[in-house]
């Protein structure tokens, strides 16, 4: 897959946590996902599934501000998020994602998987993407794909796997919306 795809993906994040529509990120945006997914899941901030999911991804803002050069504003250009980006999740390969995005993947799944089972069926899925901004016909046809066995479960390195490789630009499958 060509760099310009890539370079599309990472913009399409970038506006999806660009809550405020501002042309920057800042902690609040990640914090925003993160109770969105929450809210979805009816689960409180103040649980051990919450504070691990909000701690995720506050880990995430805060190794990517770590790496940009902010202006003392705390917000990051979607030039400093796309550099960035490409630099820890694509040139560094499954070992930068692993690095920089499984753990908040790990907490998402541990709040989407609310039978206890250790997997993501569909109605769970579809429940996250929808809180991501993904509508449900996406989201029914990204399932269907990531689902490479048929299960009509989805286990953690299945979404790892499949977050990476769409970001990698090693599939197609919409993982962002719009």
């Amino acid at each position: 897959m060509t760099a310009s795809v890539q370079d599309s993906r990472l913009k399409r994040r970038f506006e999806l946590w660009d809550t405020n529509g501002d042309g920057a990120i800042d902690k609040s945006d990640y914090e925003t996902e993160a109770r969105r997914i929450l809210q979805s899941f009816g689960e409180q901030e103040s649980s051990p599934k919450g504070r691990a999911l909000l701690t995720a991804y506050l880990g995430m803002w805060d190794k990517l501000a770590g790496k940009a050069k902010m202006n003392g504003d705390g917000k990051i250009s979607l030039e400093q998020f796309t550099q960035i980006s490409e630099r820890e999740l694509v040139d560094g390969g499954d070992a930068g994602f692993d690095r920089n995005l499984r753990p908040t993947i790990e907490a998402i799944v541990n709040i989407l998987d609310t039978d206890g089972d250790g997997e993501v069926s569909q109605s769970e899925f579809a429940r996250w993407m929808k809180a991501t901004g993904v509508d449900q016909r996406q989201a029914t046809e990204a399932f269907q794909q990531i689902d490479v066995d048929g299960s009509g479960r989805l286990t953690v390195e299945e979404l790892v796997g499949s977050v990476r490789d769409y970001h990698q630009g090693k599939h197609d499958i919409n993982l962002l919306g719009g």
